[in-house]
């Protein structure tokens, strides 16, 4: 009797414990934030790649340029197409297709001819601009203006670059006006891809991206064909579609698992993998000017970051009064 007391005693404090519940949101959270991780690690291979080719390798720009679409048409065509998504060119707003796919061919242009004359993590440091020029771009284009707060961190962002290029103190170079192109251009494909959202499903924008890249590149190619002299060059070359097509699946995987302001300060990893393969690549260590700025846009993107939340939330309690006084309104 004493054993079955001392063991019914056990039971009931065991019974009495608290459980930890595993969280199915809080497990979709960790997961999207993998995966954006793991896509930052894509893109920052993808513009490695690409600055090999171009800067070591000598191989023309726009031959770099129509690979990364042409391989990337590749990687669609066995990876994603009978797995993951049907290709359809069936858009409701086919011209806004084509701009975006035009945006997206200068945007890589233009970052694939920096990227032959500077280093990674001044790349990226001047690239991380986007968000706010989004953010800036948003009100003219969308309707969606910011306040005075969310102002003074794009205002920030602009000296943080103004520190990366420090112009005045040291020599500017111009391929950062080529990245200042890119940066401005990838954030109008962004703009661009938000507006589509609401007329055409994922499936169809993955589709325009890569083939139009690939007919549009096509003749400045071959124009300006330079054949390989090693085999292991064409593995660089399938390389680009693999870094470029997965990197920006992941990240729609990603966005599928949680919300943007959840993932967005995570892209800014790409400074800690462009470093490292710039250092280990390129033998390039990042100057204090283009840390200093990084960490300023960085900042500056944060608080946007945050604005934005609590724009939502404010906006989230509004909806909620208003649909708790429709509810208790007497009937007229």
């Amino acid at each position: 009797m004493k054993h079955g007391a001392i063991g019914d005693g056990a039971e009931a404090r065991n019974s009495m414990a608290p459980r930890l519940v595993s969280n199915p949101y809080q497990n979709q959270v960790v997961k999207a934030i993998g995966l954006m991780v793991l896509a930052t690690i894509c893109l920052a291979g993808l513009d490695t790649t690409a600055k090999y080719l171009t800067e070591v390798q000598k191989v023309p720009v726009s031959e770099v340029v129509w690979m990364r679409f042409a391989w990337h048409v590749v990687f669609s065509a066995i990876v994603l197409w009978p797995f993951a998504l049907r290709p359809s060119l069936r858009s409701a707003t086919p011209g806004i297709q084509f701009v975006r796919s035009c945006l997206m061919i200068l945007t890589t242009a233009l970052n694939f001819i920096a990227l032959k004359y500077l280093q990674l993590d001044q790349n990226i440091a001047i690239f991380f601009l986007m968000p706010l020029l989004v953010a800036a771009l948003s009100g003219p284009l969308l309707g969606e203006w910011v306040g005075w707060h969310r102002a003074l961190a794009i205002f920030a962002g602009f000296i943080g670059v103004l520190v990366v290029m420090h112009p005045g103190i040291g020599e500017v170079h111009w391929a950062m006006l080529f990245t200042l192109g890119a940066t401005f251009g990838y954030a109008l494909f962004t703009i661009a891809t938000r507006y589509l959202a609401a007329y055409d499903p994922p499936a169809v924008t993955q589709t325009y991206t890569p083939l139009v890249g690939v007919l549009i590149m096509a003749p400045f190619a071959l124009n300006e064909w330079h054949s390989p002299e090693h085999w292991w060059v064409w593995l660089l070359f399938a390389s680009l579609g693999f870094w470029g097509g997965l990197g920006h699946w992941i990240i729609i995987l990603a966005h599928r698992l949680a919300p943007a302001n959840v993932l967005a300060p995570y892209i800014y990893l790409g400074l800690i993998w462009m470093s490292a393969f710039g250092f280990v690549i390129f033998d390039d260590v990042p100057t204090w000017w283009t840390v200093a700025g990084a960490a300023i846009v960085i900042l500056a993107g944060l608080y946007l970051l945050a604005r934005e939340r609590i724009a939502e939330d404010r906006e989230r309690k509004r909806n909620a009064a208003r649909s708790a006084g429709a509810e208790f309104e007497p009937p007229q």
